[in-house]
């Protein structure tokens, strides 16, 4: 009697479909910092959130979102990348969403959702399916 075993899933093709997502998400949200609101924009934004010396954390927060990002699509530096991006999403929801609960539109579910695939491809890195250049 032969007994019949669940079909092995591929681990980096799980890796490259977190990469994808989470790098998409930041790299949008650190384009619109940048090209939709501007830097002038964000650091008035982060003013009025309350986000320490808004005039160096909001070009850095754009910064790191925007390639931190797209070093994920890549695979490319991504422990790197998702660390920094994790402290991003950490001090995000310490000094705005916290206050706002837990459910969207200002909550902490979404950034907490990208602070957990940020962690995880920190830990996991970048998987095998990457682009062919630099290190993991």
């Amino acid at each position: 009697m032969t007994t019949r075993t669940a079909p092995t899933l591929n681990p980096d093709l799980a890796l490259l479909l977190l990469r994808l997502a989470t790098g998409l998400v930041f790299v949008m949200h650190g384009a619109q910092k940048f090209f939709t609101y501007t830097l002038p924009g964000t650091t008035q934004a982060f003013t009025q959130m309350g986000v320490p010396v808004p005039g160096i954390s909001a070009p850095v927060v754009a910064t790191v979102e925007l390639l931190g990002g797209a070093l994920l699509i890549l695979g490319v530096y991504s422990r790197a990348a998702g660390v920094l991006l994790a402290v991003n999403m950490l001090v995000a929801i310490i000094l705005v969403h916290l206050k706002a609960g837990f459910f969207n539109p200002n909550g902490l579910e979404f950034p907490l959702v990208l602070l957990a695939a940020s962690l995880a491809v920190a830990f996991a890195g970048p998987g095998r399916l990457r682009a062919p250049i630099g290190q993991p």
